[in-house]
C-alpha cells in the first residue's frame, strides 16, 4: 500500500493488500452510488468475488484517489505480462461482461485527471488495457483525457431493448413476427409456471439449481467451460448473495408442477437491468419457448424498477434480436505509458483482425483470439 500525492488537495492511494481491498466495501460502494456509468460489475461485491476465486496467480493494484478524505475515483487493477508488456488490466476479467472504473459524477473531470496523474506516477507498466468498454464509460472517459497514446478497438456486441411492458413491446416489433411471438408466450401462459424471485438467505441454493439447469440447457451444445467449474459456481454464489441483498442483482426461479424448470440471474445497474445467466430443463424447452419465458420477466422487472433499457449483455443470437432488441457496440480501450505500448497495440488489433476472420471460418479459432485475450 503507496501513498503519493495526484496534485493540488487530492491525495492518490496504492492498494495492494488483499485485505485492505477487501475491507473497501462501505467506501467503494458509496463511489459505486454517485457514479451514474457504473454497472453491477464495478460494485464491490462483484469485484472481491471475483479477485477472492479467481485472483491467485495476480498482483493486487487498486487505486484510490482522495479530495479532503472522500473517495472520487476507484480503478481496480490487475498487474500482468502481455506480449512483453507490462500490463494494467481490470479485475473480473472476462466474467465481466462491462469494464470500468469508478469517478465521482459531481467533479468527474477533476477526479479523472487527478486519477490519469496517480497512474501515471505509478511504476513499472507500459499499458493499460480494458477489454469490454460500454458506450459512456468512465474510463472512456478517462481515454478522452489521456495525455499519451489511446486507442478505442471493436470489442463485443450487446443487445439491448427499453423497458417497456411486453405487449407496447410487441405492438413496435408489429406484423407477423409480433403475432409469433404472442403465440410463444400464450404456450408459456397455459404451462402455467409459477415465478418466484429467491431472497438473499436461499440465493446460494438458488444459483446451484440455476446452474445445473444451465448444463443441462448446454449439454452437447458448446457451452463456455468455465461455467462448469467449481471457482465459477463459488464466485456467483458469494457476488449473487451480497448483490441481491444491496439491489444490484435479482435471482428468479420458475416452477411448473412443483418441479424448477429454469432460473435467472439479473444484474441490476443504474440504468439498465441485464440478463447474465440463466438455465432451462431440456424437456421444458421441447414444450415452449423458455427465453420468452424469462424474457418477460426480466422486461416486468426493470419496468418495476424505473429503469429504462433491458440489456441482454453480450452476444447477438438472433433469438434475442427477434424481439426487437438492438446492437449496442462495446470497445477495447488500451491506454499506452511509453513505445512498448505502441507495439501492443499493434498485436492486439492484429489479433482482433485475425478473430473477425476466424469467427466466419474457424469459430474454435475465434474463441481463442477473442477480444481480452
Amino acid at each position: 500500500m503507496k501513498a503519493s500525492l495526484a496534485g493540488k488537495d487530492w491525495q492518490a492511494l496504492a492498494v495492494t493488500e488483499p485485505g485492505h481491498w477487501v475491507g473497501l466495501g462501505a467506501e467503494w460502494d458509496e463511489l459505486y452510488r454517485r457514479c451514474a456509468t457504473a454497472t453491477p460489475f464495478q460494485t464491490h461485491a462483484w469485484l472481491t468475488s471475483w479477485w477472492q476465486h479467481y485472483g491467485r496467480g495476480h498482483e493486487l493494484l487498486v487505486i484510490l484517489v482522495r479530495r479532503d478524505g472522500r473517495l472520487l475515483a476507484g480503478l481496480p487493477l490487475l498487474r500482468g505480462r502481455r506480449f512483453g508488456c507490462r500490463v494494467l488490466s481490470p479485475i473480473g476479467g472476462a466474467l465481466s461482461d462491462f469494464t470500468d472504473i469508478l469517478l465521482d459524477d459531481d467533479q468527474r473531470e477533476e477526479a479523472g485527471q487527478a486519477a490519469i496523474r496517480a497512474l501515471l506516477d505509478q511504476p513499472d507498466w507500459d499499458v493499460m488495457d480494458f477489454p469490454e468498454t460500454r458506450p459512456g464509460s468512465a474510463v472512456g472517459y478517462l481515454g478522452g483525457l489521456w495525455p499519451r497514446q489511446s486507442r478505442f478497438l471493436p470489442a463485443s456486441t450487446c443487445l439491448a431493448m427499453a423497458a417497456l411492458p411486453i405487449e407496447e413491446q410487441l405492438a413496435r416489433i408489429g406484423g407477423r413476427s409480433a403475432g409469433k411471438l404472442r403465440r410463444s408466450l400464450r404456450k408459456v401462459d397455459e404451462l402455467g409456471v409459477e415465478i418466484t424471485d429467491v431472497p438473499p438467505e436461499r440465493v446460494e441454493s438458488a444459483v446451484d439449481g440455476l446452474l445445473r439447469l444451465h448444463a443441462q440447457q448446454w449439454t452437447g451444445r458448446g457451452i463456455n467451460k468455465e461455467h462448469l467449474r467449481p471457482r465459477f459456481r463459488n464466485h456467483l454464489a458469494q457476488a449473487a448473495c451480497l448483490m441481491v441483498a444491496g439491489g444490484q442483482a435479482s435471482v428468479t426461479e420458475f416452477r411448473a408442477d412443483g418441479r424448477l424448470v429454469a432460473a435467472n440471474l439479473c444484474l441490476v445497474g443504474r440504468d439498465f437491468c441485464g440478463g447474465y445467466l440463466y438455465g432451462a430443463d431440456p424437456a421444458l424447452r421441447s414444450r415452449i419457448d423458455t427465453f420468452a419465458l424469462v424474457l418477460r420477466h426480466s422486461l416486468r422487472e426493470a419496468h418495476e424498477r424505473g429503469l429504462p433499457t433491458l440489456s441482454m449483455l453480450r452476444g447477438s443470437e438472433p433469438h434475442k434480436a427477434r424481439w426487437g432488441a438492438h446492437p449496442v457496440a462495446s470497445h477495447r480501450l488500451v491506454l499506452g505509458r511509453n513505445q512498448r505500448a505502441l507495439f501492443y497495440t499493434a498485436l492486439v488489433e492484429g489479433r482482433a483482425s485475425a478473430a473477425a476472420v476466424a469467427k466466419d471460418h474457424w469459430p474454435g479459432l475465434a474463441r481463442i483470439l477473442r477480444p481480452g485475450s
